[in-house]
């Protein structure tokens, strides 16, 4: 089969990355697309290191601007589809991806972990199948369109599928890539998803705390997401803006404490076993509510006045290995079905 996988945000690259190994393991040819957009090209091509085609750019501001973009780029993605003899699509909530595989006829396959996002209501209801985790609330499926028969449920989290594989271990090298102190408090930021259709402003709470860590001495990294919030937190002391794509789960690992304002990164703590805390100022997803249940994660968002910076306890990650192997294959199984049945159809 070709298999046409759309990289649409950069914590979509790592989610890919065993379910890409796994179909190219049964043979299949997987071609890839990655729009430039919050460093998802650069940590493709050091993740994947696979030929992808750059498609598209950083996602406009406003809603009008926001469905032009959508716009554009579905455009752009079907004239570089076509003649391609694409099997199936496949994304993590590719808006551009599903339209353009609609218009043209070709199946699609889409995952899904939020149960907020607005646009779900768009991608449930032209998706063949949709891949959510089992805490994904039936209510919101059936809310956005998407009918039973066409969602297919994993147990655990997304996170649980590359998290479970030994790498990502270099720790030693982020440190010394990024300047820090072993013997120091190390902390990780992740500021928020500022103008995404589920998150449209900025994040004061998120703001305080950082202020916090940098006049407590911690050794405060923040990996932005957009090219605006680069410029602004370059210029604090005290923080340290990585100069290119750092190996973001060996960080996390080396970290002491993570503070998210976003989504992906928090999960990703909390599985690995660093202290994580969420000031997400959106609606919390069932998975982080989830994480939050069994105390793996804690919410911060009303301030966070009982945080104290201190450096771990030596740690075990929560990853269930197996777990987040039979979600491989349980994605890699759906999209392969999915293209099947459609073309027997």
């Amino acid at each position: 089969m070709r298999i046409w996988i759309d990289l649409a945000n950069s914590p979509h690259i790592h989610v890919m990355k065993p379910i890409v190994d796994a179909l190219q393991a049964r043979g299949d040819q997987v071609v890839l697309t990655a729009r430039d957009h919050a460093q998802t090209i650069a940590l493709a091509a050091t993740v994947l290191g696979e030929q992808f085609t750059p498609i598209g750019r950083e996602s406009p501001k406003g809603l009008i601007g926001k469905a032009r973009g959508i716009g554009d780029r579905t455009r752009m993605l079907r004239e570089w589809c076509r003649g391609r003899r694409v099997s199936v699509a496949f994304s993590h909530g590719s808006y551009a991806q599903l339209l353009a595989a609609r218009s043209l006829r070709i199946p699609a396959v889409t995952m899904m972990d939020y149960e907020f996002q607005p646009a779900n209501h768009l991608s449930f209801r032209i998706a063949n199948r949709v891949i959510v985790p089992a805490v994904f609330p039936a209510s919101d499926l059936r809310r956005c369109g998407a009918k039973a028969s066409k969602v297919v449920r994993y147990d655990g989290f997304k996170e649980d599928m590359y998290l479970s594989v030994a790498s990502h271990r270099d720790g030693q090298r982020v440190r010394r890539v990024l300047g820090l102190a072993q013997d120091r408090i190390i902390g990780v930021f992740r500021p928020p998803p500022e103008g995404a259709l589920y998150h449209r402003g900025g994040n004061v709470v998120f703001d305080v705390i950082l202020e916090r860590a940098i006049s407590h001495g911690v050794q405060t990294v923040v990996l932005p997401r957009l090219t605006a919030q680069e410029r602004r937190f370059r210029t604090m002391a005290g923080v340290v803006v990585p100069d290119t794509p750092v190996d973001g789960i060996s960080l996390l690992r080396e970290a002491d404490v993570f503070i998210g304002a976003g989504g992906t990164m928090s999960r990703e703590a909390a599985i690995l076993g660093t202290r994580a805390y969420t000031v997400f100022a959106g609606k919390l997803p069932a998975v982080d509510r989830e994480l939050i249940r069994l105390g793996w994660l804690v919410d911060l968002r009303d301030g966070g006045t009982e945080l104290t910076f201190e450096k771990k306890a030596p740690n075990l990650p929560h990853t269930a290995t197996e777990r987040g192997a039979r979600t491989t294959e349980l994605v890699v199984a759906t999209v392969r079905d999915t293209a099947r049945e459609l073309r027997d159809a």
